[in-house]
Parts: structure tokens; C-alpha cells; sequence
């Protein structure tokens, strides 16, 4: 398949820029100051990665959620989770409903000191919206830098160097998912594409492509409920029409309902665009795993379209 936009010598520094400043052993310097490290740690390895970048040498990062076959919507916490939850100088969490039992374990050891970034708060959102918050360009940016003002309240004598890793993560770090994204809204803007489910109606938005499943669909495949014969009808309907010119999987939340669609869309030559709920593999960085979907995506974008 076609690859574009960014060089590989120049995709690769980019990714690797940030990679190295990810936990305590990283190769970052820190600047004169407490010099502290913070225990940290996030719901879902997805803000993980954003956190422990952001605080690079200063922080030593946690996240609960790595296993990029949970499905995090089912996920049911542990002992261990609340020792990480109770032992963390700042703690982030998504909200919306997503990691209920996150807010659960921070009740049961409250802590003053404790600096909690809930993502839903952060936004301003309501309880019933989208909850894949960080498929929302903007979002990031925002939760990015709300991390920074956390780490900096809890260690203002390194403030210059938390403003420095987020200027180096907002310029370098995501500078090949930010090409990735611009390319796909200028190239790709108006293209009729279906998903399995709501994880993707936020990146959609952004890249300005035309979802066309029913949003009740894609709410009941995320909730766990099953979806209407109207809505399976008219997805069907879709793909055998060759409405859609892509079908958005998520591999994550494969359900009988799903896994039949996508077999349809391969059947009629649709192609297939995955994407996850958390980082996979699980040791990739946020921009490297996000790039790699983008440009999963812009590859059966081009395949469907010839631009």
C-alpha cells in the first residue's frame, strides 16, 4: 500500500524523540531544582503515555490498563490497583463513565496531597458523552497541558523543565500525528466511511470524513447492549451497496455483531482500518501507536479511493 507524508529517517526520530524521556530511566537531564521524583500513574496506559513524557525524569509512571486485549469497558480493578491508585502524588483519570472503578479506589484512600486530573472534568462533560476523549486532537492538547500544570503544582522548583517537555512533546513528539491528521482532512474530507463502534466518531470529526453508521449502533456495541435489526439492516444495506468507502474496526470490542460486519466489508472488497482502546503494543508511545492508525487508515483510504 501507498505510504505517505512523512520520510521514514524523519518518522522515526520523531518517534523516538519522546520515547527515551518516558519513565525514571530515562536519558533526560533535569535542570537545577527539587530535583524529586513524583509517583504518578493513569487509569489507562493511553494518558500513561502523555504523563510519563510530560514528566520524563522527574516521575516514575504507572498505568493500570496495559493489556491491549482487556477491553477496558469490563475491566474490574484489583488490590494492586488501589495500592497504585493510594501510593500516587498525581493520579489521571478519563471519567465519563469509562473507569468507574478508578474514582471508586481514590475514595477509599483519600489523600489531600494528592493532585487528581479527572479528563471529564477537565472538558467540562457530561456523564453520557463520548468517552474516548483522547481520539479528539484537542483533547489532548488540553489534557497535555493540564498534566504539566499538575506536575508543576506538585514540584514548582522544576517548572521550566515540565514546560519544556511539553513544548518538546506538543512540537516533536506528535509532530507526525498532527502531518498524519492534516493530510487525511485534505485529502480524504467528505469520504464516507463506517465504524464498529463510538471509539472512532471523535477522530472522524477531526480528520472531517463522513461517518455514515448509525450512532445508535455504534452507542450499543460500546455499552454492551444489542443493536437494533433497523440499524443492522441499514449497516448491511450500506456495505453491500458500497456506501461506505472504509469500515473503522475496533479489535477490541469484536462482538457477534461486528465480527459479521467486517467479514461483509472484506467479502465486498471494502477495505478494513483497525484501531484499539489502549496502546498496541502496549509499549509504544501515544504518538507512535496513534500515527500507526492514521496511517493504517490513509493506506485504506487510498486503496478505496485512488487519491
Amino acid at each position: 500500500m501507498r505510504r505517505i507524508w512523512i520520510a521514514p529517517a524523519v518518522a522515526v526520530a520523531v518517534g523516538a524523540t519522546l520515547v527515551s524521556g518516558c519513565s525514571t530511566s530515562s536519558g533526560s537531564s533535569a535542570p537545577p531544582g527539587a530535583g524529586k521524583v513524583l509517583q504518578v500513574a493513569a487509569s489507562i496506559n493511553v494518558w500513561g503515555s502523555v504523563l510519563s513524557q510530560i514528566g520524563g525524569s522527574h516521575v516514575h509512571e504507572t498505568s493500570i490498563i496495559t493489556n491491549p486485549d482487556t477491553d477496558p469497558h469490563d475491566y474490574e480493578s484489583t488490590p494492586r490497583d488501589g495500592t497504585v491508585i493510594a501510593g500516587s502524588q498525581l493520579f489521571v483519570e478519563n471519567g465519563i463513565g469509562y473507569d468507574p472503578w478508578a474514582a471508586k479506589s481514590l475514595a477509599a484512600s483519600p489523600d489531600s496531597k494528592r493532585v487528581v486530573l479527572d479528563v471529564q472534568t477537565l472538558l467540562g462533560l457530561p456523564g453520557d458523552a463520548n468517552p474516548h476523549r483522547w481520539y479528539s486532537p484537542t483533547d489532548v492538547n488540553q489534557v497535555a497541558q493540564a498534566i504539566a500544570t499538575d506536575l508543576t503544582k506538585l514540584d514548582p522548583a522544576d517548572a521550566s523543565y515540565y514546560a519544556n517537555q511539553l513544548h518538546t512533546f506538543e512540537t516533536k513528539g506528535l509532530a507526525t500525528y498532527h502531518s498524519l491528521i492534516n493530510e487525511i482532512q485534505t485529502r480524504y474530507a467528505g469520504v464516507k466511511v463506517e465504524a464498529s463502534e463510538s471509539i472512532f466518531v471523535l477522530l472522524a470529526q477531526a480528520l472531517k470524513l463522513d461517518l455514515i453508521t448509525p450512532p445508535s449502533f455504534m452507542d450499543a456495541v460500546n455499552n454492551g447492549t444489542d443493536p437494533s435489526p433497523a440499524d443492522l439492516s441499514t449497516i448491511n444495506q450500506q456495505i453491500t451497496s458500497h456506501e461506505d468507502k472504509v469500515y473503522v474496526f475496533n479489535t477490541q470490542n469484536a462482538t457477534p455483531d461486528v465480527t459479521a460486519q467486517v467479514k461483509e466489508a472484506m467479502n465486498a472488497g471494502i477495505p478494513i482500518a483497525k484501531v484499539t482502546e489502549t496502546l498496541t503494543p502496549a509499549n509504544d508511545s501515544f504518538q507512535q501507536w496513534q500515527s500507526a492508525q492514521l496511517q493504517d487508515l490513509a493506506d485504506a483510504l487510498h486503496k478505496a479511493t485512488g487519491r
